[in-house]
């Protein structure tokens, strides 16, 4: 099932699930009890909203061996784990605001996991049992501010830098899936999942061992080779085959 976050012409912000284009009510708590109502209502009349409000978004560094080697870097002996703000959040359509303190912004397409439930020392073999599901990110980057920092906060937490959505897919599979990024027309980034060096389950069992996470929080699982800029007027777009597409404006401030 896809999952969004919407609001219609003049209406309030409402869950609802997508069944061949069109949107349907989901009443009660999305990680908990609900009803969904019928889908009646044409996709394209709505306006898709980031799919869930996390309390935390934890991102994961250098989590394929070709994007660690782009940029010179070791793959890390452990999961590398940074946040970034629920403030810096945008949704599919919203635009990407390049800070005038960067001179070097670039995107990064990954999969995002969703958490479904309260967890805490998840193992990897239960890993599965606390995802709701999986949806398209895009940890957009201040590369010149990274390499200048001691750490990341920075760099990865300017207002617009977390983009994803357009929803969440509670049924994906996420062990071979096609990562691909555009810029303006131009390929930027192909890569799968099954590359990374820390898979799916492992990420959910390291960071939960550390930290209580939440339902709706987002697990930014890493990203493939062939990170590269961002100008005023381009279009970033992230594909994960079988999920969904993932699209922005890009302007300077």
């Amino acid at each position: 099932m896809r999952i969004i976050r919407y609001k219609t012409k003049n209406g309030p912000t409402k869950n609802g699930w997508i069944y061949n284009d069109m949107v349907g009510e989901i009443e009660g708590d999305l990680f908990g009890e609900y009803r969904r109502t019928e889908a009646n209502i044409p996709l394209s009349d709505v306006k898709i909203l980031p799919p869930c409000q996390p309390s935390k978004i934890v991102c994961i560094g250098r989590n394929y061996v070709d994007h660690a080697k782009e940029l010179g870097n070791d793959v890390p002996k452990m999961p590398l784990i940074f946040l970034k703000p629920p403030s810096s959040i945008i949704g599919a359509g919203d635009t990407i605001v390049l800070p005038a303190q960067s001179q070097q912004v670039e995107h990064e397409a990954e999969l995002v996991i969703v958490i479904g439930k309260k967890c805490k020392d998840v193992t990897p073999e239960k890993a599965k049992n606390v995802i709701y599901g999986f949806t398209v990110g895009n940890d957009v980057t201040a590369r010149d501010l990274q390499r200048s920092d001691e750490q990341w906060t920075r760099a990865k937490g300017f207002d617009t830098f977390c983009s994803f959505g357009p929803w969440i897919d509670t049924e994906f599979d996420a062990s071979d899936a096609l990562i691909t990024c555009k810029v303006s027309g131009q390929p930027r980034q192909m890569g799968s999942t099954r590359d990374m060096v820390y898979n799916v389950s492992t990420l959910v069992a390291y960071i939960s061992s550390i930290m209580t996470m939440e339902a709706g929080d987002l697990i930014f699982t890493g990203t493939p080779s062939g990170v590269g800029p961002l100008k005023d007027g381009d279009t970033v777009v992230v594909e994960i085959e079988g999920l969904g597409v993932l699209e922005n404006a890009v302007k300077a401030k």
